[in-house]
């Protein structure tokens, strides 16, 4: 039995949606792991360079770690940064083409410059990398580029029942890096 789900994944994958309708699915708690990061006093500083918040990853885990530990129902834990914490039974990785990601981000008026580094992580594999190297292959890793809402809400229950699996590398955006460099 699954208590602890992370899902995770680059900057407009649709982690929030999905795990918020998920999560009133499932009636279970919902942890956002970037409002954790901020209520918590783990954001170190600004990096200047890129404009995003640096949280401190050792203290973010503890109290992840904690949470798990103090509680008995079934957790979602969501955000970008969710797969570099321990504890999850599962972690599901959101994937989407780059084209698409693309116009997401737009959407937020991110800056060029933070657009190019999603778009180029996202191409690369970068969350799902970084969760492999925690938890190996114990992560699913779902392209929902052309799925709705529900469908991938589906697809993650499926996984966190084991009726379904994602199998790390089989979502390859590695020929949008080739194009656009």
């Amino acid at each position: 039995m699954c208590k602890s789900i992370f899902i995770t994944g680059t900057p407009c994958t649709g982690k929030t949606t999905v795990s918020e309708v998920l999560a009133s699915r499932l009636n279970c708690k919902l942890v956002k792991i970037n409002d954790l990061a901020i209520e918590n006093d783990f954001v170190l500083g600004i990096d200047e360079d890129k404009g995003y918040k640096v949280i401190d990853i050792p203290k973010l885990n503890e109290k992840v770690s904690e949470i798990i530990s103090d509680s008995d129902e079934l957790l979602i834990f969501e955000g970008h940064l969710a797969h570099l914490c321990d504890g999850a039974d599962k972690v599901v990785v959101l994937r989407v083409r780059p084209e698409i990601l693309q116009s997401r981000l737009e959407a937020r008026n991110y800056s060029e410059a933070k657009i190019r580094e999603n778009l180029e992580a996202e191409a690369m594999g970068v969350c799902t990398a970084e969760a492999y190297e925690i938890y190996g292959e114990n992560i699913s890793e779902i392209d929902v580029s052309d799925l709705a809402v529900d469908e991938i809400v589906d697809e993650i229950s499926c996984v966190i029942s084991d009726e379904k699996t994602y199998s790390v590398g089989e979502v390859d955006f590695m020929d949008w890096l080739i194009l656009n460099s």
